[in-house]
């Protein structure tokens, strides 16, 4: 975002650093002096993330879907990344890699039409396709309790609905009886929709449009929906109001900045899901120790401004649990320092992560490979 100030401070009292319009690259090398990777200027293994990353501009040019008129998720991936997948990497990746995933937005429509005139069933959709690549509009297929039949995922940012899109949800399950026509409600304040139909998928998303909601990238490789303070705006012990920045970093992720509609391709191929949060208190109702991105509000030490230490790697899997590690960073609380701190985070995890190995594959993996203390002691 060239033309923008950001400033980035270690959490105790150090001088502050500035970089006035920077690409990805200079912004790589603040993170790297402001020690977002712990010493990772005495780690013997160097980061490519230092390269300039493949603009929109460029992906156009590369490959664009005929029917979005968008560039491709792969056509976001560099060279070196394209390597990478073709030559080691796991089955979805290279699945992913074959037929790319923001197609999917456009072929729900084609399966839903096809399905509901009698030219289509959903046996017949490749598995490939109903098991992995619908999960770039949020389908999941549930084959064994309730075969045909998905669990919509949608982006609830901060978990803020309104009354009209809570009888929508009501009106789009109702039909699959008590028993199959559930609304979840998440533990990252989200909803899910259960017992969908592919038949009927279209027809949600259309609604969830028309109500600024989507359910594009929201599950498998994907940025998961955006937590935030479950008090936002009524708490007397608030720092931060997280709502906007929780609406802002979902634009982020899931809006075209180009053609400002839902599914944003430049994020249609991540290693692995990415979990943000931003917290509002020091009552931490976000959870800022299992997420990637943990945005913890601290007033600045030397002026007393409000903003954020950020908190890097957390996550939770059945091969591990990792709590996050401090940055030693501090960044202000604006919306468009926000949002530009966690694009420049996913822009490195997109491109340097690893793509063979899905159980190494999350952030702080990427953190530890690069010499944070915890990869040390390893």
């Amino acid at each position: 975002r060239v033309g923008h100030n950001l400033t980035f401070s270690h959490i105790e009292k150090q001088p502050k650093m500035v970089c006035s319009k920077y690409s990805l690259s200079a912004l790589a090398v603040v993170l790297s002096a402001a020690s977002a990777f712990t010493s990772i200027q005495s780690c013997s293994k160097r980061p490519t993330f230092l390269k300039q990353a493949v603009s929109y501009e460029e992906a156009q040019k590369k490959e664009v879907d005929n029917l979005t008129g968008k560039p491709t998720g792969n056509a976001f991936l560099s060279d070196e990344v394209l390597e990478r997948i073709a030559k080691k990497s796991n089955p979805i990746e290279k699945w992913k890699l074959k037929q790319d995933t923001s197609t999917a937005w456009t072929d729900v429509y084609d399966f839903a039409a096809k399905i509901r005139a009698g030219e289509l069933d959903w046996k017949d959709v490749e598995g490939s396709d109903f098991d992995g690549r619908l999960k770039y509009v949020g389908l999941v297929h549930r084959n064994k309790r309730t075969p045909g039949q998905f669990m919509m995922r949608l982006k609830v940012p901060n978990g803020i609905i309104n009354a009209d899109q809570l009888r929508f949800y009501a009106d789009c399950v109702e039909k699959y009886g008590p028993e199959k026509g559930v609304v979840d409600i998440t533990t990252r304040a989200n909803i899910q929709l259960r017992g969908v139909k592919l038949e009927d998928a279209d027809t949600i998303i259309d609604g969830l449009h028309a109500r600024n909601q989507t359910s594009f990238q929201s599950a498998l490789d994907s940025v998961r929906n955006m937590v935030g303070s479950p008090l936002a705006g009524i708490d007397d012990q608030e720092q931060v109001d997280t709502r906007e920045l929780c609406n802002a970093l979902n634009d982020l992720v899931s809006l075209d900045p180009v053609t400002n509609t839902r599914g944003n391709p430049v994020w249609a191929n991540l290693p692995r899901k990415f979990n943000i949060c931003v917290s509002g208190s020091r009552d931490d109702y976000a959870h800022t120790h299992i997420n990637d991105i943990g945005l913890v509000p601290t007033e600045h030490a030397e002026t007393g401004e409000m903003g954020f230490n950020v908190v890097l790697g957390g996550y939770m899997s059945i091969k591990r649990v990792a709590a996050s590690i401090h940055s030693n960073m501090w960044i202000k609380s604006d919306r468009e320092t926000v949002v530009t701190f966690c694009e420049a985070i996913l822009r490195i995890f997109r491109d340097e992560a690893d793509r063979k190995d899905r159980q190494k594959a999350r952030l702080m993996w990427l953190l530890e490979k690069y010499g944070v203390e915890e990869g040390k002691a390893a």
